[in-house]
C-alpha cells in the first residue's frame, strides 16, 4: 500500500450550498445543491496533492411537490425512488417498510450524486470516512440519505464497461461500510446511524496513534 501524501488529520472538509443569486425565495433554490471539497490545509503536503475529494450532494424535501424541472438536480433514479416509497406527501411519511428503518427527524433526504477521491488518497478508507463525515453534518436537518450503485454512473470516467462494473462493485462496498444498506434499488442510511461516527473515529484512532511514534 503506497505511502499518502500527508497526514489525513490535516484534511479540511468544506461544504458550500450551491444556488443562483436571484434565487432569494425558499422554492426558488429547491431541491438544495450542496458540493463538498476536502484539501489537506496547514500541513506539509505536495501542492499537486493538496485536494483529496469531491462529493455532491442533493437535498430533497419530501413535503414539497416534484416537478419535471427537479430531474436534472435529483437525478431520474432518486426522482422515482421518491414516487416509490412516498406514501404521504403532505406528512413527507415513507414507505412502512423503509421508515421503520429510520429514526424519526425532518422529512429531509440526501441524494448522493457524485463521489471522486483523488488517485494519491485512493486505498485508504478515505472515501468512506470523509463522505460519513459529510453526511452525518446533515443529521440535524434530514433523516437519511440515498445512494445508487450501478456502473451507469461510472461510464463516463472508466475506460470500458468492465472497469465501470468494477467501480461501482467498488462504491457499494464503500457505502456499505459506513452503515447503508439496500432497500429495493437504492442504498440508503440512517443519518443517525453510529457507523457514520464509528468509521471515521476508526481512522481518527489509526492515524493519531501513527502521530505519536
Amino acid at each position: 500500500m503506497h505511502q499518502l501524501p500527508a497526514n489525513p488529520l490535516s484534511i479540511n472538509v468544506k461544504l458550500e450550498h450551491q444556488r443562483l443569486w436571484w434565487q432569494t425565495d425558499d422554492e426558488d433554490h429547491m431541491p438544495e445543491r450542496w458540493s463538498v471539497s476536502a484539501d489537506v490545509v496547514d500541513a506539509p503536503c505536495p501542492p499537486e496533492n493538496r485536494h483529496v475529494a469531491d462529493f455532491s450532494l442533493v437535498i430533497a424535501d419530501l413535503r414539497r411537490e416534484r416537478n419535471l424541472l427537479d430531474a436534472p438536480d435529483l437525478g431520474d433514479w432518486a426522482m422515482e425512488f421518491i414516487a416509490e416509497t412516498l406514501i404521504d406527501p403532505a406528512e413527507g411519511r415513507l414507505h412502512p417498510d423503509l421508515d421503520h428503518k429510520i429514526t424519526p427527524g425532518i422529512a429531509r433526504m440526501v441524494i448522493v450524486r457524485h463521489v471522486a477521491v483523488t488517485p494519491p488518497w485512493q486505498g485508504h478508507g478515505l472515501g468512506g470516512a470523509l463522505l460519513a463525515g459529510a453526511l452525518r453534518a446533515f443529521a440535524p436537518s434530514a433523516r437519511l440519505a440515498v445512494a445508487r450503485v450501478s456502473p451507469l454512473d461510472f461510464i463516463n470516467s472508466s475506460p470500458d464497461k468492465v472497469s465501470a462494473e468494477l467501480a461501482s462493485i467498488r462504491f457499494g462496498t464503500l457505502l456499505e461500510r459506513i452503515g447503508f444498506e439496500q432497500w429495493r434499488e437504492v442504498h440508503f442510511v440512517d443519518l443517525q446511524h453510529p457507523q457514520l461516527l464509528d468509521v471515521r473515529m476508526e481512522l481518527f484512532e489509526q492515524y493519531d496513534d501513527n502521530s505519536e511514534t
